[in-house]
C-alpha cells in the first residue's frame, strides 16, 4: 500500500464534555451524526426508542430518528422533532428507523439510514423480555436515504431502499450501518456491515455516482477480513489525500480490547489496512471533570467535519457495568478533536 501520512486518531482526543452531547431520560438513545445547518446551528441526528421496552430487540420494533440543535458542537443538544417516524406497514421503513448518518451533497442534505416493515401489532413490552434477540423482520433491514435542501426538513422518504441484502452473496443476511464519504471527484462511497453466519460481522462498500441508479461497483467479498477481525458501526473520512476508517472492535482481536475502536487507513477508500497505532479510542474514557471511567458501550462514533477536518467525535455510550445487557443508561456523548501528533509514513 502507498505510504500515507497520518495522525494517530487516540491522539487527537480531548476530555468528553461533561454535560454536553444528547441524553433524553424516558428514551434509550443512541448513535448520533451531527452537522452545521445553514442557520449556522449545529444538528445532531440520533435514534431513541421508549424505555419501557428492552433495549435488544426493542429497538427493531421501535425505533425513531430525532433530530436535535445544539449552538455549539459539544451541546448540550434540545429535542427538536421527529424526523422519521413510524409511516406504517406499507412502507419498506414503515415500522423501523435506526443508525441516521447525515451529509451534505450537490447541495441538499442526505440522510442515511436503515429501515424494515412487518405486519401485524408490534411487541409487547413483556414479549421482548421474553422474546429472541432478534425478531424475524430483522432480515428485511435495508439501507435508505431522505433528503431535504433544508436541514429543518421537510425529508423526502424514499419509496424504495438504496441497498439492500444480496441472496447468493456474501453479503446476503442484512446491510446495516450505513457510512458515506464523498470523494475528490464527487462520487459517493457508502460503506454498511452485514454479517457471515459462522463468521462473524464484515464491512461491505457501494459506490455511487447517482443516489437514483443502482450502485456502480459494490463489493464481491468482505472490504476487511482479516483472520479473526470482526468489525461494526464504520465511520469513514477523507482527509488530504486518504481516507481514514475508525470502527468498533467486536471482539477485541483488532484492538486489544473489546469493543475497542479500530483505527484503518486506505489510499482510495477500497483497499485497507490498519493504522500503525491500530486503536483509536478506548472504553474507559477522560471527561471533563478530570475523572477516567470505564463505560459500559463506547459504539457508533460518528465525525463532525467542519472545513473538510474531524473537529469532534460523537458516540452512543451506556452506563456499565457491561454493554447493553446491563446498562440503564444511553446517551450521545460529544468527544472534542484535537490536531494529534503526527506518526510519520504508513
Amino acid at each position: 500500500m502507498t505510504s500515507i501520512n497520518h495522525i494517530p486518531f487516540a491522539t487527537r482526543l480531548q476530555p468528553a464534555v461533561q454535560g454536553g452531547g444528547f441524553a433524553m431520560e424516558d428514551y434509550w438513545v443512541w448513535c448520533g451524526s451531527a452537522i452545521q445547518g445553514e442557520d449556522g446551528r449545529y444538528h445532531l441526528f440520533v435514534a431513541r426508542w421508549p424505555k419501557v421496552y428492552k433495549f435488544l430487540p426493542g429497538y427493531q420494533s421501535y425505533s425513531e430518528i430525532v433530530r436535535a440543535v445544539a449552538d455549539t458542537p459539544e451541546g448540550p443538544y434540545t429535542f427538536a422533532e421527529v424526523v422519521l417516524g413510524d409511516r406504517g406497514a406499507a412502507y419498506w421503513d414503515g415500522r423501523m428507523t435506526h443508525n441516521p448518518t447525515v451529509i451534505r451533497w450537490n447541495g441538499r442534505y442526505l440522510l442515511f439510514y436503515i429501515g424494515t416493515t412487518f405486519d401485524g401489532p408490534k411487541p409487547t413490552a413483556e414479549e421482548l423480555l421474553a422474546g429472541p434477540d432478534m425478531y424475524p423482520w430483522y432480515r428485511s433491514i435495508s439501507i435508505g436515504v431522505a433528503e431535504s435542501e433544508s436541514i429543518l426538513g421537510p425529508w423526502r422518504r424514499p419509496a424504495r431502499p438504496l441497498l439492500t441484502a444480496r441472496p447468493g452473496h456474501w453479503d446476503a443476511t442484512v446491510v446495516t450501518n450505513p457510512s458515506p464519504c464523498v470523494t475528490a471527484d464527487g462520487r459517493l462511497l457508502l460503506y454498511y456491515r452485514t454479517y457471515i453466519p459462522d463468521v462473524g460481522c464484515k464491512l461491505g462498500l457501494a459506490i455511487y455516482h447517482d443516489l437514483t441508479a443502482d450502485p456502480e461497483w459494490r463489493s464481491d467479498a468482505p472490504l476487511i477480513d482479516g483472520d479473526n477481525m470482526t468489525l461494526e458501526d464504520p465511520c469513514v473520512f477523507r482527509i488530504d489525500d486518504h481516507y481514514e476508517m475508525i470502527a468498533k472492535d467486536l471482539n477485541g482481536q483488532t484492538t486489544g480490547e473489546l469493543n475497542a475502536g479500530a483505527h484503518l487507513l486506505s489510499p482510495d477508500g477500497i483497499n485497507w489496512e490498519l493504522a500503525p497505532i491500530r486503536k483509536a479510542y478506548s472504553r474507559d474514557v477522560l471527561w471533563s471533570d478530570g475523572q477516567l471511567r470505564h463505560m459500559g458501550s463506547f459504539e457508533r462514533p460518528q465525525l463532525l467535519l467542519q472545513d473538510g477536518h474531524p473537529t469532534h467525535l460523537f458516540a452512543a455510550m451506556a452506563d456499565g457495568p457491561g454493554q447493553w445487557q446491563q446498562m440503564n443508561k444511553t446517551w450521545n456523548v460529544v468527544i472534542p478533536l484535537g490536531k494529534g501528533e503526527s506518526d510519520g509514513d504508513m
